[in-house]
């Protein structure tokens, strides 16, 4: 959903870009979990952006929490490895490394900003891992920013996908009680944020709309972007039935504010809910 946007958008600004996938068509052939990336892929490259990383939004079995901490941290060690086989002329300069909104944890009701600790539940830690091995790359003279996303909105993935079904059919409504915070973020502002970053970050950056909302709030939003009802809560309990231990993701929040990415001087494409969901839903 991301990495295709950031192509499109670096070469619509004139850039060269090179793919590195597992699977996609054209892209240079690399299973991160398994092996260095290869250095010729990165040979004379200005810059890295790194989107790495199992879906979260599943059950979180034994085995799948493996494969979401594995993709993260055991990912980025082998990109960063990989940098370390170039010749110091020949390395990237700047390294933008994804990571996530969940390095905070739960925090109720207060404004977090990047200067704030980190959580100690699953994917806190697992955020911590990720971002630990992105880090490394400064000691090979490698600038390197942390776009720590919140959850995304976007026509085709991300939130939108799994939160409209149900408005659609018009039994929409918040989720355990709506009082949670959601740190949403337009996709054109994730793109626009990695692409800034790549240019001038340095450090983590909460990559989210300037102000977040309730998730009552997001889903009375988007009732009047469909024109549908949004009054049918969805219970705890029903949410922790489907998806187990990840529910605390939904059921829980992080008022993130991305107070770094203000004070650099980003400009936001889509910083009012309803517009970025009208966009969102088409």
């Amino acid at each position: 959903m991301i990495g295709a946007r950031v192509v499109d958008a670096l070469r619509a600004r004139g850039d060269e870009v090179t793919v590195l996938s597992r699977s996609a068509p054209g892209a240079v052939r690399w299973d991160p979990t398994s092996e260095p990336v290869p250095p010729e892929a990165l040979t004379g490259r200005d810059g890295v952006v790194h989107l790495l990383g199992e879906n979260v939004a599943q059950r979180w079995t034994k085995s799948a929490r493996r494969r979401i901490r594995e993709s993260r941290e055991l990912g980025t060690r082998n990109l960063v490895e990989g940098i370390s086989r170039l010749s110091e002329g020949d390395r990237p300069k700047a390294l933008v490394s994804m990571s996530a909104i969940g390095y905070y944890g739960a925090r109720g009701d207060e404004r977090v900003d990047e200067s704030e600790p980190p959580g100690d539940d699953f994917l806190a830690e697992v955020v911590k891992a990720w971002e630990a091995e992105a880090g490394k790359a400064t000691e090979l003279g490698v600038r390197v920013a942390i776009p720590r996303t919140g959850v995304v909105l976007a026509s085709d993935g991300g939130a939108r996908a799994k939160m409209l079904p149900p408005f659609k059919l018009g039994v929409g409504g918040p989720v355990a009680g709506g009082r949670q915070y959601v740190p949403w973020v337009h996709l054109d502002d994730v793109v626009g944020a990695l692409l800034f970053l790549l240019d001038h970050g340095d450090g983590a950056y909460n990559v989210t709309a300037p102000e977040p909302v309730t998730n009552k709030e997001l889903s009375k939003a988007l009732g009047r972007a469909l024109k549908r009802p949004a009054v049918f809560p969805v219970p705890a309990f029903a949410v922790r039935a489907l998806y187990g231990e990840m529910a605390l993701v939904v059921t829980t929040g992080v008022r993130a504010v991305p107070s770094r990415l203000a004070d650099a001087g980003y400009s936001f494409a889509r910083p009012d809910l309803d517009d970025a969901l009208r966009a969102a839903v088409g």
